[in-house]
């Protein structure tokens, strides 16, 4: 998002956007640039590979028959410091184990581990739970002057190792012995992708927005963007319910995806940074629906993915926007995002080093749109607009019964993509969803764009950061959403189940027509 304003706790569930002090930029325009020790207490199969040429067994095909724990939702956070934690891991596999630092006001807690999945409805199954545990208040963090970077520095509370825990996005819960809740996310990542939708959650992006103790990327603790951070690490809670980003734009699509009963591999962008590997054999891999923040090796490794047959779909909008880089955190094990945005000539590293600037990829020096990636370009915010077809008969509407023109009031918002002739931009491309709007009172389009190359995969773009919220449209878990009603969410769902069924088969070109290339049509080029 543009560096004059960041979510407040993510835009469904959480409200309006908020300002951050400097409005650089609000619309972009085509012209600016292009848990005592626990153990687990449910078992699963154990994962391996498979001959050449077969695809492997699904490790999580009996999980999905398993009973779900409807109670996982929070009933009541309290104040901020009430309870709140975070693992000494991004991710781990299944078996290996994760340290928790919690903080409570509370003389004890427990916590409980729930995996998210669709579980016939209850969206989440409870896979295991600590004893109590006593509670501590931790001491206050600290903030290096540098880079004005937030550091908790809480000792380890307890360690939990995640024998028994299937792959899988999970929502740990503290609850507190005065009642209060507070979520610490966790990925338990799969060993192999191979033959598996590969669903990456998009936890740098998560920490670029996290304002534990004052400070994000956006803003610092005068509210200003001049004192944010150039540097967020992840030794220290989410803010909020400690999830939010996790829960607006990305949990409803792990439910849907399980619900279909996909063969599913999970990692996060951290990992795909880390393993070129992560993501070789994936029939698809899967961008979410908020996902900004990406480093130059993971933007790499998803290309290569891509060109080796992995369909990408990027369910959202501003996706692989900001370069950052991933620095050591204190221990080594946690890293940091650095991302100086504008004041990127005073990172050491660059001025010394000359090494990529951490800015927006489309900015120079070193300008690298992520259009060639993802097929459109990130425009502004905010808008709210109907999403209109283009085109009906596209394979990706089958069954939904729309005719070119229909429109969904309010699908399009907060943020938005199009699709951009004069960018970097795949030739092969078809724009199939063409929604006017008006952004910061200047006309303009979102577009939804599908793609192909060479070795097969198949590439979409929603173009709307409300892709992922519109699955839950008319629903308990999406009370404020922007008018998004159940005609809407009856689409979405279509929509993304054909899109989900399709990838999961292999390259897309392969079982699909191709894409009819139109954008300069549309444009008027």
């Amino acid at each position: 998002m543009a560096d004059g304003a960041a979510h407040d706790a993510g835009e469904s569930g959480a409200g309006d956007h908020r300002r951050a002090g400097l409005d650089r930029r609000h619309f972009l325009g085509a012209a600016t640039g292009i848990a005592a020790l626990a153990t687990g207490l449910t078992g699963c199969d154990v994962i391996g590979g498979s001959p050449r040429g077969r695809r492997p067994a699904d490790p999580l095909a009996a999980e999905r028959d398993r009973p779900g724990s409807p109670d996982w939702r929070l009933r009541a956070t309290g104040p901020p410091d009430a309870i709140e934690g975070y693992p000494d891991r991004v991710s781990v596999l299944p078996g290996e184990e994760f340290g928790l630092h919690v903080s409570t006001t509370a003389p004890g807690f427990r916590v409980s581990a729930y995996r998210v999945g669709w579980y016939g409805g209850a969206q989440a199954r409870l896979v295991w739970r600590s004893d109590r545990l006593t509670g501590r208040r931790a001491p206050a963090p600290h903030l290096l002057p540098k880079t004005r970077t937030v550091r908790a520095g809480w000792p380890r509370t307890t360690a939990v190792r995640t024998d028994g825990w299937p792959p899988g996005a999970y929502l740990l819960r503290l609850d507190a012995d005065h009642g209060h809740q507070r979520y610490v996310p966790l990925v338990v990542r799969s060993p192999i992708a191979a033959g598996r939708t590969v669903l990456m959650h998009a936890v740098t992006t998560w920490q670029a927005y996290n304002a534990w103790g004052g400070h994000s990327l956006y803003k610092g603790r005068d509210g200003s963007y001049a004192t944010r951070s150039l540097a967020v690490g992840f030794d220290r809670p989410y803010d909020a319910t400690g999830a939010e980003k996790f829960l607006v734009y990305e949990r409803a699509l792990v439910v849907l995806a399980e619900r279909l009963g996909l063969p599913l591999a999970y990692t996060t962008s951290v990992d795909v940074h880390r393993d070129a590997a992560a993501l070789r054999g994936a029939t698809a891999v899967l961008s979410l629906g908020h996902d900004e923040y990406w480093t130059p090796q993971q933007r790499e490794h998803v290309t290569r993915a891509r060109d080796a047959g992995a369909n990408l779909a990027f369910l959202g909008a501003n996706a692989c926007f900001r370069r950052v880089r991933l620095d050591a955190g204190p221990d080594g094990a946690l890293p940091t995002v650095t991302c100086y945005k504008t004041a990127y000539r005073e990172d050491p590293r660059f001025a010394a080093r000359h090494e990529a600037p951490t800015h927006d990829f489309r900015a120079p020096p070193a300008a690298d749109p992520e259009s060639s990636l993802t097929g459109v370009l990130y425009e502004g915010y905010p808008t709210d607009a109907p999403y209109v077809v283009h085109g009906a008969g596209h394979w990706l509407f089958e069954g939904t019964g729309v005719r070119s023109g229909d429109a969904f009031p309010h699908l399009v918002g907060v943020e938005y993509d199009r699709v951009t002739p004069e960018a970097p931009t795949p030739a092969a491309l078809e724009i199939v969803a063409h929604s006017p709007l008006v952004c910061r009172g200047r006309a303009s389009h979102a577009d939804s764009a599908y793609y192909t190359v060479p070795g097969g995969a198949g590439v979409f773009a929603t173009g709307t950061m409300r892709w992922v919220e519109a699955l839950m449209a008319g629903t308990r878990d999406n009370g404020r959403n922007h008018g998004l009603d159940r005609r809407t969410g009856a689409f979405v769902t279509r929509t993304t189940e054909n899109l989900l069924r399709a990838f999961a088969a292999g390259p897309a070109a392969r079982h699909h027509p191709a894409p009819e290339p139109n954008a300069r049509r549309v444009y008027g080029g």
